[in-house]
């Protein structure tokens, strides 16, 4: 197995590293509502669960 004839210094490890960066998500909003969301996911708004602008289900109200 290969190992390292010298240590890596800190400065050279992190210059590797620096293309590793956290990144907002993109979010998409809903033509019929109005809220962002994740692209591609349904979601909730009030109670009915949106996907590509139309009700998919709607949440049970337990009395």
């Amino acid at each position: 197995m290969a190992h390292p004839k010298r240590k890596t210094s800190k400065t050279r490890r992190d210059k590797r590293r620096t293309h590793y960066k956290a990144e907002a998500k993109h979010l998409a909003v809903c033509p019929t509502t109005g809220e962002f969301h994740l692209p591609h996911r349904a979601f909730w708004h009030e109670g009915k669960l949106y996907y590509k602008g139309k009700v998919v289900m709607e949440k049970e109200v337990l009395a």
